[in-house]
């Protein structure tokens, strides 16, 4: 009997017990139909924008709203090029996200390593410590660490936006819990053995494994610092990121809620462009991750 008929023999004899466990359970018509549910609950709300943002401010009384997107789309940009500060906004966004993502990424991936593989005195403890502080709620922070910026001179600046937001402790606590198993002592071991530095190994074993953690996490620290509003709105009203630039769009007596939707679907579209281009990074995280489990 050949290879691949021994491997075929095999499969079949596998299958019945797969199946009864449900491991070679194909999906069906109800997961299918969960899954849409679930898509157009989480893209309609994105589409509606879109196309109140195209129409005029009858769109948002009508009796029957269209489903299409109107005509009006370029007019209403139009008007909110000409309101706010669109694109020094927009510039200030990028900096600010990019440096932050940039440094999550690059301190979580360092202590989360340091905290999954490398022994020291206190480990535990600085591990508690970091994860308690998610318990925390960050309001609690903003009036201190706004009288901390003002001390050193900062508010009105990115810097001071930036700053606070270099490292967070879920970052941490989640490139830690990916690294624990992902990265296999014996490795490790070897690039010592090797004559390799801590540093060296972190660069060439670390980081290599860590990879599609770090993807994720670039993600959705680069989301959470694109939507954030609360703190650049108190630190640097003056010097504002896209989301508070927006919001002096609702500040006159009278506001057309069109041109509103306008600028927030203009403010989406660089985050759809990070998900199309960071969307194989992702899934594959994802697909480790679930492997690993």
């Amino acid at each position: 009997m050949t290879t691949v008929a021994k491997q075929r023999a095999n499969t079949a004899q596998r299958d019945p017990k797969r199946r009864a466990l449900g491991i070679d359970r194909r999906p069906g018509f109800l997961t299918y139909g969960i899954l849409l549910v679930i898509f157009v609950g989480g893209a309609y709300p994105l589409w509606w924008s879109a196309v109140a943002g195209s129409s005029d401010s009858t769109v948002l009384t009508a009796t029957w709203p269209p489903l299409l997107p109107g005509g009006q789309f370029w007019k209403n940009v139009g008007e909110v090029l000409g309101t706010v500060p669109f694109w020094q906004a927009l510039g200030n966004s990028i900096i600010v996200s990019t440096v932050i993502t940039a440094s999550v990424v690059l301190f979580s991936t360092l202590a989360g390593y340091a905290f999954a593989k490398l022994r020291f005195r206190g480990r535990e403890g600085l591990m508690v410590f970091v994860i308690a502080t998610l318990a925390v709620p960050t309001q609690l922070g903003i009036i201190p660490l706004f009288m901390v910026m003002k001390q050193f001179g900062w508010t009105g600046t990115l810097g001071a936006v930036i700053v606070p937001t270099l490292v967070t402790a879920f970052g941490v606590f989640f490139m830690r819990q990916y690294l624990v198993d992902v990265i296999p002592e014996e490795l490790i071991e070897a690039a010592r053995v090797d004559g390799a530095s801590m540093i060296r190994t972190f660069w060439h074993v670390g980081v290599p494994a860590a990879r599609p953690a770090m993807a994720i996490l670039g993600l959705f620290t680069f989301m959470t610092a694109w939507t954030d509003y609360l703190w650049p709105l108190l630190v640097a009203p003056q010097n504002p990121t896209l989301q508070v630039a927006l919001s002096q769009l609702q500040s006159a007596k009278y506001v057309d809620y069109s041109i509103v939707l306008a600028g927030a679907v203009l403010a989406t579209i660089p985050l759809l462009i990070l998900f199309v281009l960071a969307g194989r990074q992702l899934v594959s995280g994802i697909m480790a991750g679930a492997v690993k489990g």
